[in-house]
């Protein structure tokens, strides 16, 4: 079902037809009838698609974007989305949750992929402007991996990619089916989706682009199994987890750094002179405000890290290669991986302490 978006100046064009449908009908009195007419299906396909928001209004980011849409369904004159509708001598001014859909695909490539991890959940609170991506642990302990604006949160709810089980003073949510699959659609469920694989520091992106698709499917982890994820899992010996809480949240760090420095699709790096900070500009844009910070956060434990410990946590926490092809590629013995990637996350994590205190720069 598709409804005429062409002339909606005030709407998002990534809005659902069915949100559609059901704010012309409760916000501009439409009946279901002239909306079946309108749409060329029966008025029980319509009664269903506006019961189904209307029944999603116990959730409460889908309940305020609603409300805010619907506010300015009141101050149009006629809706524009009907056919018979005359066009609009001016647009009238967007809400807050009219984001464009080039943010809301970009956002969705990286929030979700994280929602898409194990002990995941998307909280929010009535009096957060922004909503905040957690991890829980065994232990009770809380890791914070990403944060949103809640505009894009109400846009991820209307679009139901993600669900709130059970709402409360802080709602959490999970991604849904449709989530996993818009993630698929995005190409965020293969983390070729982040850059080029580094082979040492200067000319890495060459290693990563030599292979072909097929291969690619192969060495790296998809987004719900990172190398990390899989040693935290572990136990040792003596029956104590292999990787601790505290340098789990070393390498989600850095992974955050990496993810908000826009070292994204297609970015080809000249890693020396990133190493050594000699190249300020990266990217098809110019770095500014926290993705400055956050590549200049990245350099600085990379290069306090050292060739050989800062290629591995850059392999397994940055670009999710898994340990098995990270050790083939950088010569390595068998099952050896494991072993330097935590000594890695440990300078890592005193990395972190001496330079931004014990809770690091953003998250532990």
């Amino acid at each position: 079902m598709r409804s005429n978006l062409s002339s909606d100046f005030s709407l998002p064009a990534w809005l659902p037809d069915a949100v559609r449908l059901y704010l012309d009908h409760t916000e501009q009195g439409v009946s279901l009838r002239q909306l079946a007419k309108r749409e060329g299906c029966h008025a029980s396909t319509v009664m269903r698609q506006v019961r189904r928001y209307e029944s999603r209004r116990d959730d409460p980011l889908v309940d305020e974007a609603l409300s805010a849409l619907g506010r300015v369904q009141e101050t149009m004159p006629c809706n524009p989305s009907r056919k018979d509708a005359q066009t609009m001598t001016a647009p009238v001014r967007s809400v807050n949750v009219a984001i464009d859909e080039a943010t809301l695909m970009r956002e969705g490539r990286r929030v979700l992929r994280r929602l898409a991890e194990a002990d995941t959940v998307l909280a929010i609170a009535p009096d957060m402007e922004k909503a905040a991506v957690l991890r829980s642990f065994a232990d009770g302990r809380t890791l914070r991996l990403a944060v949103i604006d809640r505009t894009v949160a109400q846009a991820f709810a209307l679009q139901d990619w993600i669900n709130c089980p059970k709402p409360g003073r802080v709602s959490t949510y999970v991604i849904t089916g449709a989530g996993r699959a818009a993630l698929k659609r995005m190409g965020g469920d293969e983390v070729a989706g982040l850059a080029e694989a580094p082979a040492g520091f200067a000319g890495a992106e060459r290693a990563w682009a030599e292979g072909d698709e097929a291969e690619e499917r192969r060495v790296r982890y998809n987004a719900t199994e990172s190398p990390v994820q899989v040693l935290a899992r572990r136990r040792d010996r003596d029956g104590k987890p292999f990787l601790s809480t505290e340098l789990v949240a070393a390498a989600e760090q850095l992974r955050m750094d990496f993810e908000l420095a826009q070292m994204g699709p297609r970015v080809t790096q000249n890693w020396e002179r990133f190493l050594t900070g000699s190249d300020r500009s990266f990217g098809s844009g110019d770095a500014k405000g926290g993705a400055l910070d956050a590549r200049d956060r990245v350099s600085l434990a990379l290069r306090d890290l050292g060739p050989g410990l800062g290629d591995m946590v850059l392999r397994c926490c940055c670009f999710l290669e898994g340990l098995e092809v990270a050790e083939k590629r950088m010569g390595w013995s068998a099952r050896s991986g494991k072993i330097v990637l935590r000594i890695a996350l440990q300078r890592l994590r005193l990395h972190y302490e001496a330079a931004y205190g014990k809770h690091g720069p953003l998250i532990g």
